[in-house]
């Protein structure tokens, strides 16, 4: 039998829950302050008396997801999450820890349906979507693991101080995919845990109408398109989703979005190699050629593109190109006057780097 969540819980309706197990109402308020903080179970939950936390413990479960196992990085700056869902599904989830904030990804479905061909996150397929509850733990997981284990803010000068600054929605899944639950989620971290619509970052494979609903939403939010080609030939290749909504259409819908917010637009774009007989490493996507592509396809778009050396996954035949072939690339779009940088990628050491994110890792799989 499945426990009923408390976090799912209106307070009205976790009042009535705790007066029925014979507690005196004021304990419903004293769960809710935990469960408002990412409380993972009620053994934290000091200020309740022993044996009401056990009762508690055998009835019902605090926030909709479980850290079932945690990773962390061997710099110690990401640490990456698997939770199970009350259903048995699983995701995942990135604590990153940087210069300018505390960020963390969160995933938006159990799985993802778009195919792309470089990414872990799509080879089992989608399971469903995740509701904006089980959105929202997972940032309430990251900011408890930042807090220490009251869940609250540590002393000054403890080099892990500070809650969560920044949100970007490009863990597992495709959000537009699940839009209403994401704008939810949004909705809920702009609100109770005062994350600013600037510090909130979409990243979408181009799903038009979703990108539309996100225009008639009206909220000033980062969008980041997954590009990874200047062609739609090419893009088709490794992104089946192109060919239902090629690269006109995105980039129209993409330009409405940041003309309403005078917002820069994000492109990422994984660079990728292919390893050819001889064992040497072929240029797929990262080419000169393919580099004056894309700057002519941007020219004169408020934009700024993120180049991602390709992340290994071993169920994919990719290999990242040289280092050489990156900056020639970037030099490329710097020189038709593009926005370009080289992402630094965090976390690859456990899996948790861009495109390496996938379902299931607890069951077998390779990180």
């Amino acid at each position: 039998m499945t426990k009923p969540v408390l976090f799912d819980m209106t307070p009205a309706t976790l009042q009535t829950w705790v007066t029925d197990m014979g507690a005196p109402k004021f304990r419903a308020a004293q769960i809710g302050e935990w469960l408002a903080r990412g409380a993972p179970d009620f053994a934290v939950m000091k200020n309740l008396p022993t044996d009401f936390r056990e009762k508690l413990d055998d009835m019902a479960q605090t926030l909709p997801v479980r850290v079932i196992k945690k990773l962390q990085s061997a710099d110690g700056a990401t640490t990456k999450f698997l939770m199970e869902l009350h259903d048995g599904e699983q995701i995942e989830c990135v604590l990153m820890r940087t210069s300018y904030g505390n960020s963390v990804c969160v995933s938006s479905q159990a799985g993802c349906a778009m195919g792309c061909r470089f990414c872990a996150s799509t080879l089992l397929g989608v399971k469903r979507n995740l509701t904006a509850n089980e959105i929202l733990a997972q940032v309430l997981t990251a900011q408890w693991e930042l807090r220490g284990d009251r869940g609250t803010s540590r002393p000054n000068g403890d080099p892990n101080n500070g809650d969560v600054s920044h949100i970007v929605i490009m863990g597992t899944g495709e959000p537009l995919m699940n839009t209403q639950n994401v704008i939810d989620f949004m909705e809920r971290a702009h609100t109770t845990l005062g994350i600013g619509w600037r510090r909130i970052t979409l990243s979408t494979c181009g799903i038009v109408p979703g990108i539309r609903d996100l225009i008639a939403w009206g909220r000033p939010i980062n969008l980041a398109i997954s590009l990874h080609a200047p062609t739609d030939a090419l893009r088709s290749q490794i992104m089946p989703i192109n060919n239902k909504y090629p690269l006109a259409d995105v980039l129209a819908a993409a330009d409405d979005f940041t003309a309403l917010h005078n917002r820069q637009l994000m492109i990422e774009y994984i660079l990728l190699g292919r390893k050819n007989q001889d064992g040497d490493t072929e240029l797929f996507n990262a080419t000169p050629e393919l580099a004056e592509s894309l700057a002519n396809l941007l020219q004169g778009k408020n934009c700024m593109v993120n180049l991602i050396p390709w992340n290994a996954v071993d169920e994919r035949d990719f290999a990242a190109p040289s280092g050489n072939a990156v900056h020639r690339f970037q030099d490329i779009l710097i020189r038709h006057g593009i926005h370009t940088r080289i992402r630094r990628e965090r976390g690859t050491d456990i899996g948790s780097a861009c495109g390496q994110l996938r379902l299931n890792n607890a069951k077998g799989d390779k990180k």
